[in-house]
């Protein structure tokens, strides 16, 4: 199954937030993809991107980070905007 991981919103985001450290979280079906969305994110805004390798049970599993910019989330479902 393929996903569209939005990596242009993301390095939108960042450019934005002029993050210079951002950690992407990722839940266990999408982290074989962590180091290709940290190369990609690296190389289009020059962030320091971490990769959380904790478990990630959903958007309301947020992890504790100090010295973070930006914390980006994936998942599998879409979010529906109303």
């Amino acid at each position: 199954m393929e996903y569209n991981l939005e990596l242009e919103r993301a390095v939108s985001e960042i450019k934005k937030q002029k993050a210079k450290v951002v950690c992407i979280q990722l839940p266990e079906g999408l982290k074989q993809k962590a180091t290709e969305i940290a190369d990609r994110l690296k190389k289009e805004t020059d962030a320091k991107i971490l990769i959380w390798a904790g478990t990630c049970y959903g958007a309301c599993d947020v992890p504790d980070l100090k010295g973070i910019d930006l914390l980006i989330q994936w998942g599998h479902a879409e979010w529906k905007r109303t």
